[in-house]
């Protein structure tokens, strides 16, 4: 660790035309600072590693890493965040949603004892309104399922971290997490600024849906239980719903005041009771798959090429 550096941490996925544009403005706010940039490219098909080392070649302040395969965001933020040297790093995305003028603002906060500054989205341009809901949906999981109330009601990504916290972060091994839950989980003197979110500048988002999806089922597995109790509470009522149902069978064939036809009913109930029990089965594979992957200690990421090589 170097006495002051700031890291920042970028994941880069076929940002070629972005991250030039970040470059200048990340120089003229951090000027005057002793700073690194941290790009971690994912594997991107396009010339985004190349972007990077033309970069590295104007600026030593620049370091790039590419990963052997293409492994999602959180992991490349994961294998910035390692590399990270600095006594804070600031995790920011390629796409310039997330306006670099905003950083003095997290270092100012660092600078007064916070150890997890997270810039919080007041508002976001750009963005429809699936969007908008999915993010809306996703935190309101987090905070009222998993329990985890500190974390944004309107979402945040854009975030500065303490060396302390970066140091105990590095000591999780978990294959299958959102990383940003991770922090909030653990703890540390946490504050939040606002700001408003940028329409992306060039290309387009690879946040695609299956994504998002993996996303809301790796947070609510890694830090919750809920699923399981739920279907252990699913299980009951549907149990007694099937003992109520036996006794007004019973009693409407002792007393005759109801007639009640077989094949509709038995269809129903092993539809129902089939389709739920195959969810639970489902559910539980979600957790036995993470469980299995975790115990193989396969490492999250490989780095195919450094600027530095």
């Amino acid at each position: 660790m170097t006495p002051k550096l700031i890291s920042i941490i970028t994941p880069a996925w076929k940002e070629a035309d972005n991250l030039p544009v970040l470059y200048a403005r990340l120089a003229a706010v951090l000027e005057g600072k002793e700073w690194e940039w941290v790009i971690i490219d994912d594997h991107s098909p396009d010339g985004t590693f190349a972007a990077i080392h033309a970069l590295a070649q104007k600026d030593s302040r620049v370091r790039g890493i590419r990963l052997s395969r293409n492994s999602g965001s959180h992991v490349a933020l994961t294998a910035g965040i390692n590399q990270a040297a600095g006594a804070c790093g600031i995790l920011i995305a390629a796409d310039l949603q997330d306006p670099p003028e905003t950083i003095p603002e997290l270092l100012a906060e660092w600078e007064q004892g916070s150890q997890v500054v997270w810039a919080v989205r007041a508002a976001r341009k750009g963005e429809s309104a699936t969007t908008k809901g999915f993010s809306r949906l996703y935190y309101w999981i987090m905070r009222r399922l998993v329990g985890m109330k500190d974390m944004p009601a309107t979402g945040a990504d854009f975030l500065l971290m303490d060396r302390k916290v970066i140091e105990a972060f590095n000591r999780f091994n978990e294959s299958n997490v959102s990383i940003l839950s991770l922090i909030t989980w653990m703890g540390f003197k946490q504050t939040r600024i606002l700001y408003t979110k940028e329409a992306r500048l060039h290309g387009e988002t690879g946040w695609t849906f299956a994504k998002k999806c993996r996303l809301v089922i790796d947070s609510v597995t890694s830090f919750s239980h809920f699923p399981i109790r739920l279907m252990g509470i699913l299980g009951f009522v549907f149990a007694f719903m099937g003992f109520l149902y036996a006794l007004f069978i019973l009693y409407s064939k002792l007393t005759g005041s109801v007639q009640v036809t077989g094949y509709a009913t038995t269809m129903i109930v092993i539809l129902v009771l089939g389709g739920l029990q195959m969810m639970m089965m489902g559910v539980l594979g979600e957790y036995l798959w993470r469980g299995l992957d975790e115990s193989r200690r396969r490492p999250r990421y490989m780095i195919e090429e450094e600027t530095r090589d």
